[in-house]
This record gives structure tokens, C-alpha cells and sequence, in this order.
């Protein structure tokens, strides 16, 4: 961290000539075009500081990591716009925001896997949602739809309608069953569950499930406690953190919504 804030100055140092005399060519005010230059830079530090604290909690810091990068693309195209025509000038102009843009986000994700490898969480780092990870998986995304459009549309529109609100607060409750009562709720699993009462041993999403009503009552914790729910049994049945965290998540909302229908009614 000490040599990225070294890097930080050295980059912001270089980058801000270019970037004075780029916004000082246009709006010919010496004091108002040296703040302006600065801004890109001294944005993506903060954006850097954000995404290190977030990474201190064991966070993602997707959004902060993001903009972080956005921030050294400004000051790129800004140096490549100062820059003299030639790949050799324009590579020693935009080199130091590029140097800094690999190493801080590079910086904050060992961050966070220190402090999970650190805490000895149940938490696993090569779940981490990178913004080069996002990027690939938008491309990917992307040409599934090209070969087989159909069904990733038809993906797409389930993945909308579960996840977005039907009202600004209380969400859809996936199928019809509803939740009654504690006893009632380990009916409420997946198809994979239907089946261990015809005698067959249920799936680990819906074993998690099961054993989640069983230890705690889901209709009225706290949403962010699901993910220490999550993790502590997925270690238990061998089921991926990530995947726990996800299917948790959304069968605790669909209960809580649905507790809440029926508080109302």
C-alpha cells in the first residue's frame, strides 16, 4: 500500500502536465485549468481509498473498483489527447495511468483475499466479481445470445422477474406454496427436495435450506446475517459459499415477503 500511494504521486505528478496543458489550451485560465487537470487523478485515488476500505471488511468493492478505472480512462484519453502524434509519444504519456490503474486494482482484490484468508471465513476469494471478471462475463453473455437466443432471453426474463421488485419493497414469493409456519416451511424446497420424500436423499441447496428453518427462524432475521447463515453450513454439507449465499438469500426474501402478506392480511 505504501509503494501504490508512492506510484499514486508519481503517476498523478506526470499525468497532471499533460492533462494542464490539454484543459489549458482550451479554457486559457492558468488557476481554473490546474484544478480541472487534477480532478481525474485525485477522483481516482479516492475511488481507490473506498474500494481498499471495502476490501479491509472482506467486501467486493465492485463498484468502487469500477470507478476507480473510469477515472484513469479519463486521464488516459486526456495524455493520449495531449500526446504528439506517434505510438512512441502517446506509450510515454498514458504509461504511468496504466501502471497505477493495474496496480490498484490489483492492490485492493489481494486485500481482500489477505483478510478472508486472514479471518479464516467460509468466504472463498475466487468467488470475487472482478470488473474484468464482469466484463467477461457480459462478452460471454453476450455471444450465448448470438447461439442460442432463445433460451438466453428467456433466461434473461426469469432472472428479471425474480430478482425485481413487484412493488417498491415486497417481492414476488417464487411458486404458490406459501409459507405458514416453521413447521410447514421445509416443504417449501426445490424440486430436487420433492424427491427425498418419494425415498431419495435431497440436493445440498435444499439440505441447506432445511437445516437454515431448522436452526433459525428465517421470516424475521436480518437479511445480512443470511450470508454467516450461509457460509457456516455450506462448510458443513460441502456446498459452494457462493452458491449457499445466492440460494439463501432469495428463499429468505421470498419468506420474509410473504410473512409480511400475511401480517398485512
Amino acid at each position: 500500500m505504501a509503494a501504490l500511494a508512492v506510484l499514486a504521486a508519481a503517476a498523478a505528478a506526470v499525468s497532471w502536465d499533460a492533462q494542464y496543458v490539454l484543459v489549458a489550451s482550451v479554457k486559457h485560465n492558468a488557476p481554473i485549468a490546474a484544478l480541472e487537470a487534477g480532478i481525474p487523478d485525485v477522483g481516482a485515488v479516492i475511488f481507490a481509498a473506498l474500494g481498499i476500505a471495502l476490501a479491509l471488511h472482506g467486501r467486493h468493492a465492485l463498484r468502487p473498483r469500477v470507478l476507480n478505472l473510469a477515472c484513469i480512462a479519463i486521464s488516459l484519453v486526456m495524455n493520449a489527447l495531449a500526446s504528439a502524434p506517434g505510438w512512441h509519444d502517446l506509450a510515454i504519456w498514458v504509461m504511468p495511468a496504466g501502471t497505477y490503474a493495474l496496480a490498484s486494482d490489483t492492490l485492493i482484490g489481494v486485500v481482500r483475499s489477505w483478510v478472508i484468508a486472514t479471518a479464516r471465513t467460509a468466504v472463498s476469494a475466487e468467488y470475487e466479481a472482478t470488473p474484468l471478471a464482469v466484463l467477461g462475463g457480459v462478452l460471454l453473455w453476450l455471444l450465448r445470445l448470438v447461439l442460442a437466443p432463445r433460451s438466453t432471453l428467456g433466461g434473461l426474463r426469469y432472472w428479471v422477474l425474480a430478482e425485481c421488485p413487484v412493488a417498491p419493497g415486497p417481492r414476488a414469493v417464487a411458486g404458490t406454496a406459501a409459507v405458514k409456519s416453521r413447521d410447514s416451511l421445509p416443504q417449501l424446497r426445490t424440486s430436487k427436495s420433492a424427491a427425498s420424500v418419494r425415498g431419495r436423499r435431497p440436493g445440498k441447496q435444499a439440505r441447506m435450506i432445511a437445516l437454515a428453518h431448522e436452526r433459525h427462524d428465517l421470516a424475521t432475521i436480518p437479511l445480512k446475517r443470511v450470508s454467516e447463515i450461509a457460509n457456516a453450513i455450506a462448510d458443513e454439507i460441502s456446498l459452494s459459499p457462493g452458491t449457499a449465499r445466492r440460494v439463501l438469500l432469495a428463499h429468505v426474501r421470498a419468506v420474509q415477503a410473504n410473512h409480511r402478506q400475511e401480517a398485512a392480511l
